[in-house]
């Protein structure tokens, strides 16, 4: 991989880099983790826990390639990496936290809970984490907080890809429950049409009640 590959901006490419440093610390199982839906309306908090496992530098550099941070995927995108990912790495765990628990919990707290799911969740115990700009202190396992994670390591990009097409097909459901909101167009997120349909007809079980917009709609400080 090229320093420019390395570098700041859309073109960058997570690598192994951090996994391998783990590695050499005696380290050999390393879960990257990540999350999905953190500043969403409603819906479920949703995380991702993948071990890549080994990986052969022309499968990085070929059908890996596609596996970067999940935001600068599209949906085609997305959907092919996530089919690799749960073909191809060692190990997948999936983690989530419901609206009811987030407005419980308060959003930090929740999105602890969510990862740590994950974690538990994958059917291989890692022995060290990688985790986007967290440190999940309920997990006693060795860990590094990575700023850009998902930009910077595979195995973060990967639990970034996990998190949010699971959360999206969770979505999707949701949208043939509750078709009032839109889900299947904006996933819970707070845009125009949300708003809107929330001013028609008001939250549905799935709206995080705890978040400002949704305090105020109701009347609530």
């Amino acid at each position: 991989m090229t320093a420019s590959q390395r570098g700041a901006g859309p073109g960058r490419r997570p690598h192994l880099d951090e996994e391998a440093a783990l590695q050499q610390g005696g380290f050999s199982l390393v879960a990257g983790v990540d999350e999905a839906g953190r500043g969403a309306w409603a819906g479920p908090l949703v995380a991702g826990a993948v071990i890549v496992g080994q990986i052969d530098p022309d499968d990085l550099a070929g059908r890996w390639a596609g596996v970067r941070d999940s935001k600068l995927l599209s949906p085609e995108q997305r959907a092919a990496a996530f089919e690799l990912i749960q073909a191809s790495a060692l190990a997948v765990g999936v983690g989530s936290v419901a609206p009811a628990e987030i407005d419980l919990l308060g959003l930090t707290a929740a999105n602890e809970l969510a990862m740590a799911r994950a974690v538990r969740a994958l059917p291989v115990q890692p022995q060290a984490l990688l985790v986007d700009a967290f440190v999940l202190r309920s997990v006693l396992l060795p860990q590094r907080a990575l700023i850009e994670g998902d930009a910077r390591s595979l195995s973060i990009a990967a639990a970034s890809i996990v998190a949010k097409v699971t959360r999206d097909r969770w979505m999707a459901r949701y949208a043939d429950e509750y078709p009032e909101y839109g889900f299947n167009q904006h996933v819970g997120y707070g845009v125009a049409i949300h708003q809107e349909a929330l001013d028609r007809v008001g939250p549905c079980p799935i709206h995080r009640l705890s978040y400002a917009p949704l305090r105020t709609l109701m009347g609530r400080p």
